[in-house]
């Protein structure tokens, strides 16, 4: 009798683990397979939340079979206790094991509400903006000038949001003296910048902030960036330019980003000066003259005048020979990429050509057929500018 117990006790132990191993295979597959979320969704882990809650946070949006496989899967992986806040966008189909992945793998938070500070040549903007899941596409909730105009009720709202992003996006082409002023109207910042830095050494990025940042140690970041970018700009450059010092590629980069914000154009741009120093033609260019009258301290705001381009400052290159003393601006990385690699050609002019972009020139007569269209489609645009006012505009 004590034999039959037995046996039937080891059958029922076997079969029993049979079944838990089974299970234990199923919830494994159940785990890592693709799960049921058929549209992408933002999920938002608050702060001191627990893997329970959002299990079930998930369970009610579709996007886990089980709450309890999903804890399970966190707890057997060790990261139940990683679990980060923020807002976090879990793709359809995204596997159990994805989702755990995404919401403890820290970082800045990858949806949800993002308030953007453009730092621009000629504006500075405050954006704020909503990722829609759906589409992983922006939607524009606000924008608008600060100290200027007064903020929306959608910037006082979502900016103090738990999980709401802050970014700082600064553009190419602008000044130091520009990205400070700029920054003191970040009010998610902190502290002060005791002095404009070195122009030429921030590096147009966006940088992810957060509320109570200090300025001073963003700034640090921005010329920390710069310098990784001109070393490998400079280390990849090409043997015959006739610049000597990472110092020299800045300033050539300067000039190359504030001619041209045609992206294909940047090396031809670049090779007319390269062309002009390795000839010992002055370079004799606009924006150098600007940024002698302003030292980058705004925007002209119209256009040069013949005194001006005569007038003897260390940034005039159409009165000094080679190349200014400092940047006159904060090049990107294209523009410096384009000071060390030009392209090879033979052009020492340029001029813009209407539509947007430049028209190059290997002799002065190219060149000045050139300024003669470009003076014709100059007049035409004025005279169709008067007709429109004259009318009303229609």
């Amino acid at each position: 009798m004590w034999r039959h117990i037995a046996s039937n006790a080891v059958t029922f132990l076997v079969v029993g683990l049979f079944l838990l191993g089974g299970v234990v295979l199923w919830g494994k597959s159940e785990y890592v397979s693709e799960g049921p979320l058929e549209q992408a969704i933002c999920v938002q882990v608050q702060r001191g939340s627990n893997m329970r809650q959002v299990s079930e946070d998930l369970e009610a949006q579709g996007a886990v079979s089980s709450p309890a496989i999903f804890r399970m899967g966190a707890d057997y992986e060790d990261k139940s206790d990683r679990l980060k806040a923020g807002s976090f966008l879990v793709p359809a189909g995204t596997s159990m094991q994805g989702i755990v992945d995404v919401v403890t793998q820290g970082g800045a938070s990858t949806c949800g509400t993002e308030v953007v500070y453009r730092v621009g040549v000629n504006r500075v903007s405050v954006q704020v903006r909503e990722l829609d899941p759906a589409t992983n596409r922006f939607v524009e909730q606000a924008e608008f000038t600060p100290g200027v105009e007064e903020a929306p009720e959608a910037y006082e709202e979502l900016s103090t949001k738990a999980d709401t992003r802050f970014r700082v996006a600064l553009a190419e082409g602008v000044t130091s003296w520009q990205v400070v002023e700029a920054l003191k109207q970040v009010d998610q910042l902190t502290g002060s910048v005791d002095e404009v830095p070195a122009e030429g050494s921030l590096a147009p990025d966006s940088y992810e902030v957060r509320p109570g940042d200090d300025r001073a140690t963003l700034i640090a970041r921005m010329q920390a960036a710069q310098e990784v970018l001109l070393a490998a700009a400079f280390e990849a450059r090409d043997e015959d330019l006739p610049i000597e010092t990472p110092e020299e590629l800045l300033i050539l980069a300067s000039i190359i980003e504030k001619e041209t914000g045609v992206a294909a154009e940047r090396e031809q741009v670049a090779s007319v000066f390269v062309n002009r120093l390795n000839q010992g033609m002055r370079l004799q260019t606009d924006p150098t003259v600007i940024y002698g009258v302003t030292e980058g301290k705004g925007v002209l705001g119209r256009g040069l005048r013949r005194s001006e381009l005569r007038a003897e400052t260390p940034w005039n290159t159409y009165v000094i020979d080679g190349l200014p003393p400092t940047p006159i601006a904060n090049p990107g990385r294209a523009s410096l990429m384009a000071a060390a690699q030009p392209a090879d050609t033979d052009f020492v002019f340029f001029v813009a050509d209407g539509t947007g972009g430049h028209a190059f020139a290997k002799t002065l007569d190219e060149h000045n057929a050139n300024v003669a269209k470009w003076r014709r489609i100059e007049a035409e645009r004025g005279a169709e500018a008067a007709g429109n006012a004259s009318t009303g505009g229609n």
